[in-house]
């Protein structure tokens, strides 16, 4: 099986947690960050461990860049894709709204929402040709009854994820494809444990991993359009 997750860079984050499940299971796994020496050395961890990973930079962000990369990966690996992971993404909070940086908004737009987009539209034909499954990073905040304040143009962001899964799982039902998001509350990362400490209440790493693996696996294959939140 074929699986492709971004947002694989930095050490102690998710896409090092679920890069490890899907490898572990049996998957090659093709991991992208912005930051070649970041990803290339998550990629040869797993080699190390006699796991079969390949790592590529590129700026998700750059439409021509992405299609650039598809192009590499239909050279390298060929045009089926079983799994697709869009776990690129970060969060910035924007301020009461009245008094927000709309830099600060779009950066939100553009690292969350453009770049699941232009991952996605990519690799779309990839995932079809495989009947395989997309997976979408929302958060617990675009959920009803979520605290939003202060963090409009993250919240706006991740709506946003959630109505193109939506789009993705009912264009792909035909072809076999399933799409879901994952809504999950703090995790605990290197990046949140610094800015939050140790002791917060924390989704594990390895328990979205789990679920990440469990999406992108058979006993999958009636779900599709969802939701799923996870929170401690």
């Amino acid at each position: 099986m074929l699986s492709l997750i971004t947002g694989v860079g930095s050490k102690g984050q998710v896409g090092e947690a679920v890069a490890g499940a899907l490898a572990r299971r049996g998957d090659t796994v093709l991991l992208v960050s912005r930051v070649d020496e970041e990803v290339r050395a998550r990629a040869a961890e797993l080699g190390a461990a006699g796991l079969s990973a390949h790592g590529y930079a590129c700026d998700l962000s750059d439409a021509k860049a992405v299609d650039r990369l598809a192009e590499r990966i239909r050279s390298e690996h060929g045009d089926r894709m079983d799994s697709l992971v869009n776990l690129a993404g970060g969060f910035g909070p924007s301020g009461p709204l009245s008094q927000s940086d709309p830099a600060m908004f779009d950066r939100q737009l553009r690292i969350n929402l453009e770049t699941a987009y232009l991952t996605t539209r990519a690799f779309l034909p990839f995932v079809k040709a495989a009947r395989g499954s997309v997976v979408f990073f929302a958060s617990e905040a675009v959920l009803e009854g979520s605290r939003t304040s202060g963090i409009s143009g993250y919240v706006a962001a991740k709506m946003a994820v959630v109505a193109l899964m939506r789009s993705v799982a009912d264009e792909g039902r035909e072809d076999g494809v399933r799409a879901n998001a994952l809504a999950p509350s703090s995790i605990r990362t290197a990046t949140n444990e610094a800015s939050m400490g140790a002791d917060a209440r924390y989704v594990e790493r390895d328990d979205v991993a789990a679920v990440v693996a469990f999406l992108c696996s058979p006993a999958a294959n009636s779900i599709t359009g969802q939701i799923i939140r996870l929170r401690r």
